[in-house]
């Protein structure tokens, strides 16, 4: 079997690539993070829609490449390496991927066009730490053939930037995907999050709504993908601070030798090349899994297993071997072990998605 790239996805890693190092210097994003204002960069989110990547992975019909999840997690990938302030997961990986994989071919026009051209942000809103079903508070009601949604969610990532919001809702009992267009009746509360990230709270009274898809199997289709996409993320995020160990101690010198010639440093930079090859396989796996229409509910959260084990142990260890410099809120370590932190947690921690695989494996036992 070949387990390499495409062409196509190839390139997409390396165009996504070459943009996103041009444009997220350290500099500027060090002035976008004092700056006070949001951490995002539009004239980059310009680019990234002028380049065709906001739609690499949505149907043509909409204007979009169609190349799949892995073309998506190549463009991901980028992201998290250049601790880039845009919204790239969040508007594709999680507001997108459900209106293009389960809406109607209306809604599709309506939402999609938009994301692809770089006018339109989504995102989306989930409950309860395990993503059960039955933790979903939000809830829906007909009204005629049309729906409104009540209920407040905390912490919807890019919830400041978004122009409309994939809901997870309840209606009579039965769960469902509504999508929901901020600003009538939708109160946006900005929350202030370590690393700067314009995530926000979310309280709907009786918002209009449109439905995307009913049915719990709709609700897991679009958090396996949310989650599978996120590790991409994660996944070049510890690369890059992987990359920043590796240069600091070849660089940094005890008795005129350089610290990585030391046997204890050594074995803890392994580790992290270990830890970080762990997160490559599992999260390429899973995405691939997805992309050619597998059962892949085990695979996406050993990914994330691994995703938060593995971006915690090499956060830990960066930061040490970094010494006083690792914890200087002004060098690149800094950005990159916050953001760690956050997709750690997001979308359910390593705790949670273990109990998944347990539960997946005692119901097909």
């Amino acid at each position: 079997m070949d387990f390499s790239f495409t062409d196509e996805q190839n390139a997409t890693g390396e165009l996504a690539t070459q943009i996103l190092t041009d444009r997220f210097t350290h500099e500027l994003l060090r002035d976008i993070e004092r700056g006070g204002g949001l951490r995002y960069d539009d004239g980059t989110w310009a680019e990234l829609a002028k380049a065709g990547l906001l739609g690499i992975s949505l149907p043509e019909s909409v204007g979009g490449a169609g190349l799949g999840l892995v073309a998506l997690g190549r463009f991901l990938q980028a992201v998290g390496a250049t601790a880039a302030a845009v919204p790239a997961w969040e508007v594709l990986g999680l507001g997108a991927l459900p209106i293009a994989g389960l809406g109607s071919e209306a809604l599709q026009q309506r939402w999609l066009p938009g994301v692809v051209d770089g006018t339109i942000k989504l995102t989306a809103a989930w409950h309860g730490s395990d993503r059960d079903p039955d933790t979903i508070t939000t809830v829906a009601t007909a009204e005629g053939t049309a729906f409104t949604v009540s209920g407040t969610v905390t912490c919807v990532p890019a919830g400041q930037l978004a122009d409309a919001v994939v809901v997870a809702a309840h209606n009579g009992g039965e769960a469902g995907l509504y999508v929901v267009e901020l600003g009538h009746r939708t109160v946006v509360t900005p929350l202030g999050v370590t690393g700067g990230s314009p995530d926000a709270s979310l309280t709907f009274d009786g918002a209009y709504a449109e439905l995307v898809a009913s049915g719990d199997e709709a609700v897991e289709w679009a958090f396996e993908r949310a989650v599978a996409t996120q590790n991409a993320v994660q996944l070049g995020n510890a690369e890059a601070m992987l990359a920043l160990v590796a240069s600091y101690t070849k660089e940094r010198k005890q008795f005129d030798v350089p610290i990585a010639t030391f046997q204890a440093v050594g074995h803890r930079a392994a580790d992290c090349y270990i830890d970080c090859e762990g997160m490559r396989l599992t999260a390429w796996q899973a995405l691939a899994r997805l992309d050619d229409g597998l059962p892949a509910t085990i695979e996406v959260s050993i990914a994330k297993h691994w995703a938060a084990t593995g971006s915690h142990r090499i956060s830990l260890a960066a930061a040490h071997l970094h010494g006083g410099v690792g914890v200087d809120r002004d060098y690149p370590l800094a950005r990159h072990y916050t953001r760690a932190k956050e997709l750690e947690l997001q979308l359910g921690g390593s705790t949670e998605h273990l109990l998944r695989v347990g539960r997946s494996i005692a119901a097909n036992a």
